[in-house]
């Protein structure tokens, strides 16, 4: 398994990740809205959405990262 094939499993396990954290988030001020909350949730909804960027971060580098390579192969 190369380098680049295991960066793109990666990203991709990255990617879902910051989508759930970003669900549960949602979820989870929604519920606070309603003076409930999810008790398996040891986070605050601001602090989910942080953990949501900073991969979704990762993502966006790894994708430009995979985009410079492929084009300076063309040239």
């Amino acid at each position: 398994m190369t380098i680049e094939t295991c960066m793109s499993v990666f990203s991709r396990l990255m990617f879902v990740a910051a989508l759930l954290c970003f669900v549960l988030a949602v979820l989870e001020k929604i519920a606070n809205l309603n003076g409930q909350t999810l008790s398996f949730i040891g986070y605050e909804p601001g602090r989910l959405f942080e953990f949501s960027a900073i991969m979704l971060l990762f993502v966006i580098t790894v994708t430009l990262r995979r985009i410079r390579k492929e084009l300076q192969a063309k040239n």
